[in-house]
């Protein structure tokens, strides 16, 4: 496949350093990838500014915008077998999750946007002068950067490029350096649905691409999922330079809370789902569970069953339900938080160690008896690492959100019970951009999707999306004498 740039129609090669992207379950290097360098950088940005405005892009009728996204979602799902693949060697996920997850998420999300290319309103406003109307126009917010994650590459993507794409924008990618084989492998795909040249380009490299179009005086707008620390690096940039709009979809510590009336038996299955998907390797999977006292032990038991059960190995084997950790730096940080929750205290039930096997594997791991304050409680592992804590009485509801919010995250949360009264009041006080009742934590592309506090500005999907990536215009006409 194609590994170098993709910048205003044209497959070039990078100036910048080459990088190689690894197997994680292999530990064999897969490609060579380009590197950007500050001027390519420029080049794509500048490719991306030209298009804008040309009438090939600009001048498109909605239905004919629309008509491209359908077509580049039914090249996805004709692609769909060599995509998961791709996918799964890249980043290590289990082939089943790159299929329904990643490949089939990424195929929905341009369909649904496609969907709404023809239904991009704006509104007429009865304002407080005669002879005057007043409407508003909603207008693509111009050059867009799109720099995205190495756990989902391929989904996550298409939730920027989509919404971006749908209003008339024009867009610079820059994936992760570890996982962008998809990526590559998408803009390809963009070309040959025939989306005009400039209007997609792709640009790849290490943290020093991403922090050049932070910086860059020529990007309207910049699209970041990642970790809380580079996305304050990116709003510094932001602000030091031209302001630029910015969507941050950042860290969390999602919240688990089991109370004495949950069916415990499907809160297991719950949480394993939603704590070991991607072995953890999410956003908002649940890491840290407050589960009522009289049913503690139970769930522990049970939990620590269910985890010691899961199938590990690789991503290509259908066997497999946890696949490697990315890469050997992030295996090296989650084996470093688990010993600091064995010198903090915490319990270790089950896990706690790398597998005895080739490539980046860790055993999914349980810890109790865990408190407030342990750094397992509070700092983002991102990897299959779960924290048990107990709570006395549910009637203490304030009590007990008081420390499911005591976190500088607010991404997710999850409550588990049989009373709505109190499903109720937890999710409404649970300062979260999302809270799934008797659920694990699986977004949508009809809902929005964000957080609170150190989580990220913004929502990405539904129709919330589409407010990251337009402008809206206030147009007056007076029409008296």
């Amino acid at each position: 496949m194609v590994t170098r740039l993709f910048i205003d129609g044209a497959w070039t090669e990078g100036r910048g350093a080459a990088i190689d992207t690894i197997d994680p379950a292999t530990e064999v290097v897969l490609e060579s990838v380009g590197g950007a360098d500050r001027s390519d950088v420029d080049d794509a940005v500048a490719a991306a500014r030209q298009a804008l405005g040309r009438a090939d892009w600009a001048g498109l009728l909605p239905v004919d915008r629309a008509a491209l996204l359908f077509r580049l979602a039914d090249l996805i799902e004709a692609h769909a077998d060599e995509l998961a693949e791709l996918e799964t060697r890249d980043q290590g996920q289990p082939i089943g999750i790159s299929r329904q997850v990643s490949v089939k998420g990424a195929a929905d999300h341009f369909r649904y946007y496609a969907g709404w290319v023809t239904k991009l309103q704006g509104t007429t406003n009865p304002v407080s002068f005669p002879d005057t109307l007043h409407y508003t126009r909603r207008e693509p917010v111009g050059v867009t950067a799109l720099i995205t994650p190495w756990n989902f590459p391929l989904m996550i993507l298409s939730w920027k490029l989509a919404p971006a794409l749908a209003t008339g924008n024009t867009v610079v990618i820059k994936p992760s350096e570890v996982t962008p084989l998809t990526s590559i492998r998408l803009v390809e795909l963009t070309r040959e649905a025939g989306i005009p040249d400039g209007v997609v380009n792709l640009v790849t490299g290490g943290a020093e691409v991403g922090a050049l179009l932070s910086s860059h005086m020529d990007v309207d707008h910049l699209s970041y999922t990642g970790s809380t620390h580079v996305g304050k690096l990116i709003t510094h940039a932001s602000a030091d330079s031209n302001l630029k709009r910015l969507t941050l979809e950042l860290g969390g510590k999602a919240p688990s809370v089991i109370a004495a009336d949950a069916d415990v038996d499907a809160a297991v299955r719950g949480n394993l789902m939603g704590s070991t998907l991607n072995s953890g390797q999410v956003c908002a999977a649940y890491t840290r569970f407050y589960v009522d006292r009289k049913r503690e032990q139970e769930f522990v038991d049970k939990l620590a069953g269910g985890l010691a059960g899961l199938p590990l190995g690789p991503g290509l084997d259908e066997a497999s339900v946890l696949g490697p950790l990315v890469s050997s730096k992030h295996l090296g940080h989650v084996e470093r938080l688990v010993e600091v929750g064995r010198s903090e205290g915490a319990e270790l039930v089950t896990g706690g160690h790398r597998a005895d096997r080739v490539g980046y594997f860790f055993e999914p791991t349980l810890f109790a008896g865990v408190t407030d304050e342990m750094t397992i409680m509070r700092e983002e592992i991102f990897g299959p690492v779960l924290a048990v804590t107990a709570y006395d009485d549910i009637d203490e509801l304030d009590s007990l959100i008081a420390r499911a919010n005591d976190t500088e995250y607010g991404l997710a949360a999850t409550v588990w019970t049989n009373d709505i009264a109190t499903s109720q009041r937890l999710a409404d006080g649970i300062k979260a951009g999302a809270v799934f009742v008797n659920m694990p934590p699986i977004p949508d592309m009809t809902a929005p999707w964000g957080g609170y506090k150190a989580s990220g500005w913004g929502r990405e999907m539904g129709p919330w999306a589409l407010d990251c990536y337009t402008e809206t215009k206030s147009v007056w006409l007076h029409y008296g004498r």
